[in-house]
């Protein structure tokens, strides 16, 4: 799940992360407000869930409060399009308004989970305020990391280790240190996949202050924290995928292709993606409805399926070990039952209970594309797809 920044601000400077003075509006005439109320020039950010904000127009100076509501007037309600938004943009709903900070230095600090090493893994980098994947290609010695053992949590010789590599050495070599903590605190607190500063400045009169901030949570440990839970904002996500979730699908992404597909495994799930690029089509979504026994589920994979505009075929892929295959079978009769589905569905089934799932749909009474293989069944989804 991911967070607005001014949330995941807010969420570091509970555990010690130094941030610019500053607070969330909604209206032209609250950012009025708060410029006011600082005293200084301050800088109007619009809250959207992704980056490259400044170059599509969503980032502008004010050095007055009537220029503050100005610039809020201007981003709030604005289609924000961005290189990670895509061409559709996103609606801006609210603006961060906080001081405006004169930077000396910009630097990279950021802790993500190494699944490689099952470890938390610490980055700093002198070369801030740019993508750390465009700096890990183009310049990889200025990436200093830490593994981070969980059972004994960051240590201080690990953080004056990457301070001294990021130059921040001096009187910043304290603040440094005690700021990596905070951020690593806040990251294993929170069950955090990700907690970025970038960038990271050192400002004209000395200070460390997390200028901008991200920070991503692991969605399996939501359960946890009721309080990180509520502060998710659905308007951010895609509707589609919002909808799976209320539908009791958690493992759905919508893609941009126009095969709709319903697996069980997310093993399984990918190969069938594979299997539908490698005939010439494009797969529209990742859908594991999971391995259950619950013909629910597969009635709701065919809503979230049917309200998508852009599906032209539905593939099911199911190999049953301890999902039966006959319950899916009469998933897929409920579904024709219950509502229009309008595209052709290609159904390949296989394993436990086979033979009766394949009486049920030999009854079913509505066509059905059938097929053996995966090969076959992606073959057929791409030629019923158009």
């Amino acid at each position: 799940m991911k967070v607005h920044e001014y949330q995941a601000k807010q969420i570091m400077s509970e555990f010690g992360v130094p941030i610019p003075q500053g607070r969330v509006a909604s209206t032209s005439q609250e950012a009025r407000q708060i410029a006011q109320e600082l005293g200084v020039p301050v800088v109007v950010k619009a809250q959207i869930h992704a980056g490259g904000r400044g170059k599509g127009g969503g980032i502008k100076l004010a050095d007055t409060p009537a220029q503050a509501e100005e610039a809020a007037r201007q981003i709030i309600g604005m289609r924000l399009v961005t290189h990670q938004t895509g061409p559709e943009g996103r609606i801006v709903k609210r603006v961060l308004v906080e001081e405006q900070v004169q930077a000396q230095r910009e630097l990279y600090l950021g802790v993500i989970v190494d699944s490689g090493r099952a470890q938390p893994l610490m980055m700093a980098s002198e070369a801030g305020g740019v993508d750390i994947e465009e700096v890990a290609a183009q310049s990889p010695e200025k990436i200093h990391k830490a593994y981070v053992d969980p059972a004994v949590g960051f240590q201080p010789y690990q953080g004056r280790q990457l301070a001294f590599a990021s130059g921040l050495d001096g009187d910043l070599l304290r603040p440094a240190v005690q700021l990596m903590s905070g951020l690593y605190r806040a990251f294993a607190a929170k069950d955090c996949s990700l907690a970025e500063i970038n960038p990271l400045v050192v400002t004209a009169d000395g200070r460390l202050l997390a200028l901008d901030a991200k920070i991503n949570f692991d969605d399996n440990a939501l359960f946890r924290h009721p309080d990180v839970a509520d502060l998710r904002d659905p308007d951010e996500e895609d509707p589609l995928e919002v909808q799976a979730q209320e539908l009791g699908i958690n493992n759905y992404v919508k893609l941009t292709g126009n095969i709709g597909c319903v697996v069980n495994g997310a093993g399984l799930a990918m190969a069938t993606m594979d299997a539908i690029k490698l005939a010439g089509g494009e797969p529209a979504n990742f859908l594991d409805i999971g391995t259950v026994n619950d013909v629910s589920r597969v009635v709701n994979a065919f809503k979230l399926l049917t309200a998508d505009p852009s599906v032209k075929a539905i593939l099911i892929n199911i190999f049953g070990g301890m999902a039966r295959v006959d319950v899916i079978a009469q998933g897929v009769v409920d579904a024709h039952q219950q509502m229009k589905v309008g595209v052709p569905v290609v159904v390949r089934l296989a394993g436990t209970n086979v033979a009766e799932g394949e009486r049920i749909l030999s009854q079913a009474g509505f066509p059905l594309i059938r097929a053996v293989g995966l090969g076959e069944a992606a073959r057929k989804a791409v030629e019923a797809a158009g």
